[in-house]
């Protein structure tokens, strides 16, 4: 076992807190709903980037390349000033949703590179400009742009002109839990010196500000120390090698700059803008004490050159520290890291390869952050109107504490749950005691809802995504089992009743007719459709989802999974709860192609495809034929049972039969549960085999969803053939866009859920896996579509890996199509190997959209690298893998029984 594997099961297994501190900090702590006081109604507009320099927050706080202890108590981040800007650089800038041509956008250039799971080291760089940094630019340049138009970057500006910036690089490696070495490292990679302020700044989250703390302090210890001290936390040191000029100032917010009255306090959170910038020598205090310091170093950095600043951060209750191993210790932890990482690279991996996977990681990794939200005391505070009218006044039990993985912490800096679940699965491969706490934390009583909903994200906990909770679950298990030959029952004890809460309220809320045809909000993945599936239609009525029901019926499955694992480990008690969610996929796999009015059906036969159904007042329908992952995600629906299964379950076969009498044409229009496939499994199943050959040559034509990098969220068919749907004077709609929305509603092509967008690739990479598990070699398709080509199941699914990767690696011209028509990121030394994972991709050339920073879910890049080369799935799924101790050894002549 390496290093770092054994630092975290100490953490699992012995509490010792190496992950105690950690990259806690958001990137964006301004215009969240949780700061929004009410001022008005748009949480970017109640909390500015103006602002923030100079108001104090409520629930977090954020900063550059930072790091906070886990209840972020005690916060440190670098800032800088390159003596031409306006106001010193103590935070990541971007556009609010409002001012972005494409919605909110982080405007500056910063790459997570490399972490540990316990954050013993990590790595971080951040591109500053010297010249002025543009910000009115930015803003007035996007603001003037459309839908249509590209976004505005900071690379589109003068700012990188002729090299004039520093490489900042951050790294922290911990001698101990309560003892961290800080180097900062800056090279001018301009033709002439630069002189730059550095601060590395100290503080405290102002947590006294409802009087359920008191308040902590920050004095001068040495020349070359101050000293932290906190009731909470304990006392801290921070040490520099060389000796800075020391500032000190309260967490308070400006009244005087942002409201022109009094200031409570005459040392105030901007006062070191002031000082370094506007010369203000009275706005810091004097007597050295406060609740935010900083270690001020003013350096002149010759062009071509370098500068290191060496610190440390440590508890009191540890040893004192000397800058004379540093060096050697920050060595160590480096190599540590490599040990770590090179035990998870698959055999011959490449070293472009080995990049993508690692900092693929290393951004899952960066991108935790302490989440504080008290519902309760928020609503308390609010000025927004009467309670019951205020945002998430029905979710007052929800208090957030946590330390949560997020789907990107500058543009999306709050939790998504749908998103989360496909996190955990990479996290999984570097710290599955992380994925486990991730998943079970939002099953608890102060986050799940009493009436069993998950909350889905601040703006609005009541929102509907997609059930994939499940999933993640089981996925994790499975996982873990196939990695480290963990079986780890309680977790999957732990989950079920949360997640059985939460398939009833499913049941009972977005199943109005009870015909288990589901709908509501964002639903469906990709949010591309005729209407604002989260609004009223105008036609009355409803829709009724195709990609809704998928979904659902994939929970049913994962549900029944569970039971069926936790069966095989003695708990008899979960029998009853398998052949429930086995009825419930039945009932629901048959509600999308029902007998009677074709208009009715899901399923159009003519196209041989999935639609969503358009429900008018009067009950009449008609499909909206827009060929998009509403109609691929029916096929995600699909899981494989082991014989064993069966022969735990015998009354599976009796309620199938039953099924089959109550829906006529069931056995026909879904795959045969009863019907042995390869090595005697069974297929759970919305398409049957014919089907499912339907599916797969729409989805693996190239003028429809196969791109040269992945599947597409919607046809290419609709770029000369748009969708249209008429209504009373009004046309709506659907055209294939291969690159950014030009729509800021969630109807028509918005987008929002990618052209190529990791999450629904993966599932359907998971989908073919599980049919191939069934099928086997004898099942072959044309891939891509009119090539002649035949492939099996698994070859198809390691045909749309590799098209994945190559968003990312370099193609034979050394360019890597993710940064698309970048010259920097494409041919520059100092650029092209500092890798970021958007939020999507562009559906005909790989390029990134979108969220710069989204690893959340497009990190799922390190997973599919590293599991489908790693494990040999193929040889996985000639055998069952079942503990011999169990009751499955059962005999040849109860295998004849059951086939009989």
């Amino acid at each position: 076992m390496n290093t770092e594997r054994k630092r975290l099961e100490d953490c699992s297994t012995q509490n010792i807190e190496w992950k105690k501190w950690g990259p806690y900090l958001s990137e964006r702590q301004w215009g969240t709903v949780r700061e929004d006081d009410g001022s008005t109604n748009n949480p970017w507009l109640s909390f500015t980037h103006d602002q923030s320099r100079s108001r104090v927050y409520r629930y977090g706080e954020d900063g550059i390349a930072g790091i906070s202890d886990d209840k972020q108590h005690l916060c440190f981040a670098l800032s800088l000033w390159n003596k031409k800007d306006p106001i010193l650089k103590e935070r990541l800038f971007g556009l609010s949703g409002p001012k972005g041509n494409h919605g909110e956008d982080v405007k500056e250039y910063y790459f997570y590179l490399d972490s540990t799971p316990t954050h013993s080291y990590m790595k971080y760089l951040y591109k500053y400009p010297l010249s002025e940094f543009p910000y009115l630019e930015l803003v007035d340049t996007n603001g003037s742009r459309t839908k249509n138009d590209f976004e505005f970057e900071l690379l589109d500006t003068k700012a990188f002109n002729n090299s004039n910036y520093l490489d900042v690089y951050i790294e922290y490696a911990k001698k101990s839990t309560e003892n961290i070495h800080i180097k900062i490292t800056a090279y001018n990679r301009s033709k002439e010196d630069a002189n730059v302020v550095f601060l590395p700044t100290l503080w405290y989250r102002n947590t006294w500000w409802n009087y359920k703390t008191t308040e902590p302090s920050i004095k001068l210890l040495d020349d070359n120390s101050i000293i932290a001290q906190d009731d909470n936390l304990g006392s801290y040191v921070l040490s520099t090698e060389l000796t800075p000029l020391w500032l000190f100032t309260n967490n308070e917010t400006n009244y005087k700059r942002l409201y022109d009255t009094p200031n409570p306090s005459p040392f105030v959170k901007d006062a070191f803008n002031e000082f370094i910038v506007n010369h203000d020598t009275e706005a810091i205090n004097p007597e050295q004490h406060g609740t935010k310091a900083g270690a001020m170093f003013d350096i002149t950095i010759p062009a071509g050159d370098k500068i290191e600043l060496r610190m440390a951060l440590k508890s009191t209750s540890t040893p004192k520290h000397s800058f004379n191993t540093f060096e050697e210790r920050m060595g160590i932890r480096r190599k540590e890291a490599d040990e770590f990482y090179e035990d998870i690279y698959p055999p011959n991996t490449s070293e472009d390869e080995k990049r993508v996977i690692r900092q693929a990681f290393a951004g899952m990794l960066w991108t935790k952050q302490y989440y504080e939200f008290d519902v309760s005391e928020w609503l308390n505070e609010y000025k927004g109107g009467p309670r019951h009218s205020l945002r998430n006044h029905d979710w007052e039990h929800l208090k957030n504490s946590d330390i949560i993985s997020m789907p990107d912490k500058w543009e999306y800096p709050w939790y998504a749950v749908w998103d989360l679940a496909f996190h955990t699965i990479p996290i999984t491969m570097v710290d599955p005691y992380f994925a486990k706490e991730q998943l079970t934390l939002f099953l608890k009583k102060n986050y799940q809802h009493p009436n069993g909903q998950i909350p889905a994200y601040e703006w609005s906990f009541n929102d509907v995504n997609p059930p994939v909770h499940a999933y993640a679950v089981i996925t994790l298990y499975k996982n873990l089992k196939q990695m480290l030959n963990i079986v780890d029952k309680e977790f999957l004890k732990e989950c079920f009743d949360g997640l059985d809460r939460n398939f009833q309220w499913w049941i009972n809320h977005k199943d109005p007719t009870s015909k288990n045809a589901f709908q509501g909000g964002f639903l469906g993945l990709d949010n591309i459709g005729v209407f604002d599936r989260s609004q009223s239609l105008p036609t009355g009525g409803h829709i009724e989802q195709s990609d809704g029901n998928a979904w659902m019926a994939l929970y049913a499955q994962n549900m029944l999974e569970i039971s069926l694992e936790l069966i095989i480990q003695g708990y008899d008690e979960y029998k009853e709860k398998a052949v429930d969610y086995y009825n419930h996929f039945l009932e629901i796999a048959s509600a999308m192609d029902r007998i009677g009015d074709n208009e009715d059906e899901m399923w159009d036969e003519e196209d041989q495809f999935f639609y969503d159904v358009l429900r008018f007042p009067d009950g009449s329908a008609t499909r909206l034929k827009v060929r998009s992952l509403v109609g691929l995600l029916p096929m995600c629906a699909s899981t494989v049972l082991e014989p064993e299964h069966l022969k735990l379950l015998p009354n599976f076969a009796k309620q199938y039969q039953f099924m089959i009498t109550r829906t006529k044409r069931l056995s026909k229009t879904i795959a045969n549960p009863m019907e042995p496939g390869k090595n005697k499994r069974r297929l759970l199943g919305i398409l049957n085999e014919n089907k499912l050959r339907s599916v797969l040559k729409v989805m693996l034509d190239e003028n429809e969803f196969l791109s040269a990098y992945g599947i597409r969220s919607l046809s290419k068919h609709h770029e000369e053939n748009p969708y249209v749907f008429k209504w009373n004077d009004e046309e709506f709609t659907v055209k294939y866009i291969p690159g950014e929305s030009d729509s800021s509603m969630f109807g028509g092509n918005s987008n929002w859920r990618g052209p190529i967008w990791f999450p629904a690739n993966t599932v359907i990479i998971r989908a073919l896996y599980q049919n191939y598990a069934y099928y086997g070699d004898d099942f072959k398709i044309e891939c891509p579509t009119g090539s002649g080509n035949m492939m099996t199941l698994i070859e198809v699914a390691q045909e749309i890996i590799h098209r994945l990767e190559k968003i990312f690696l370099k193609d034979e011209n050394g360019y890597r199509p993710v940064y698309g028509w970048y010259e920097e990121f494409q041919k520059d030394k100092h650029w092209e190997n500092n890798l970021l994972f958007y939020e999507y991709f562009h559906g005909d050339n790989g390029a990134g959209i979108g969220a710069s920073h989204q690893t959340g879910w497009t990190g799922m890049i390190a997973y599919l690298m590293v599991m489908f080369r790693t494990y040999n799935f193929q040889k996985l799924m000639e055998k069952a893998h079942w503990d011999k101790d169990t009751q499955l050894n059962k005999t040849e002549k109860e295998d004849n029984n059951l086939n009989e």
